[in-house]
């Protein structure tokens, strides 16, 4: 199992396009999102603790691509249902006129980008006795890339000081996002 640090690392790395989507305050709320689920694939080391099934087995079900899709987007109706209307009563995002519609693509996408990540840096370091089937059902067979250790403390923290060294330096930028139908600002 890589270690937690690896995956918050690579989580923060695959909200960068958040910075450019979506401007300052709503990209920093986006990275903060996709941390809250970078480590949920691994809610099976959990799960087999109550349910003796294989798909339970650690890198079982929930490292699959299609699982992260389905619970992004259960993830997202119930954010656009529960969370629009807390949103715009409490102007939390200096706006009150977030459309559900928007809160969907939101959480969905930040949903997607930790679970995806996840199951990429389980990839690129996966022992061959450890092996991820990211496609299942679609294609049942195991993936290794093996590219780095685990365990590799180096790999960890040159990953996450360069996550941190990235967002920082987009958050100190003067960026305006592209406009799209999806506006959070």
């Amino acid at each position: 199992m890589v270690e937690p640090i690896g995956h918050v690392a690579a989580a923060l790395l695959f909200a960068v396009p958040a910075w450019f989507l979506w401007g300052r305050r709503p990209a920093v709320t986006f990275a903060a999102l996709t941390q809250m689920t970078a480590l949920l694939p691994d809610v099976d080391v959990h799960l087999q603790r109550y349910f003796a099934h294989p798909l339970l087995q650690h890198h079982g079900v929930t490292h699959t691509v299609p699982f992260v899709l389905i619970v992004g987007v259960i993830f997202g109706v119930g954010a656009a249902y529960w969370l629009t209307p807390v949103l715009n009563a409490n102007r939390l995002i200096h706006s009150d006129s977030i459309a559900p519609s928007t809160t969907f693509v939101f959480t969905t996408a930040s949903f997607w980008a930790g679970g995806l990540s996840h199951i990429f840096v389980d990839l690129l370091s996966a022992a061959p006795d450890a092996a991820i089937a990211p496609f299942w059902p679609l294609y049942r067979g195991d993936i290794v890339l093996q590219i780095v250790a685990y365990d590799s403390t180096p790999v960890n923290l040159g990953l996450i000081a360069a996550a941190i060294v990235l967002h920082a330096g987009l958050y100190r930028t003067e960026r305006y996002p592209y406009e799209t139908r999806w506006g959070v600002d």
